[in-house]
């Protein structure tokens, strides 16, 4: 799919404010409402803009932990069980396959050290193939977008 560059600016306004309303977006970006909404809807279409979302501060939620695992599996064989399980835990809110030393990576949020240890001993820990969990925790947070690099 080719987009322009007002295809580039529709989605880099979606993508900073999903609530903004197909009006305010053809204002920004020099189109009328009808032909706005009808780029918008080829972006839904074609898989460009998946869905949108309302995104939420973890600490204000008392969310307040934040762990980087990563996985190590006991055979390659184990790799679907594997993610279907995963995709079961809330607290993952992540979950990438690697190339490299591990085989996944996730990102897990929670409430505080002990919550994650219940999530570890009745989740993380039963997983399908899992052979080593290696987890990391975040200290503070410098950087955290959703939004993807739009060149325009």
């Amino acid at each position: 799919m080719t987009l322009d560059d007002i295809d580039k600016k529709i989605l880099k306004l979606i993508q900073s404010d999903a609530s903004l309303s197909v009006s305010k977006i053809a204002d920004q970006v020099n189109l009328s409402q009808p032909p706005c909404w009808r780029r918008i809807k080829r972006l839904e279409d074609e898989g460009v803009i998946v869905k949108r979302v309302g995104i939420l501060n973890h600490k204000k939620l008392d969310l307040n932990l934040v762990i980087y695992a990563e996985v190590k599996l006991t055979a390659n064989s184990e790799l679907t069980a594997f993610e279907e399980e995963i995709k079961n835990i809330s607290e993952v809110t992540e979950c990438y396959i690697m190339l490299g030393q591990v085989d996944f990576l996730l990102r897990i949020v929670t409430k505080d050290i002990a919550s994650y240890e219940i999530l570890y001993r009745q989740q993380l820990s039963k997983l399908t193939g899992l052979k080593e969990l290696t987890t990391s925790v975040a200290m503070g947070e410098v950087k955290r977008t959703t939004e993807l690099p739009l060149d325009i």
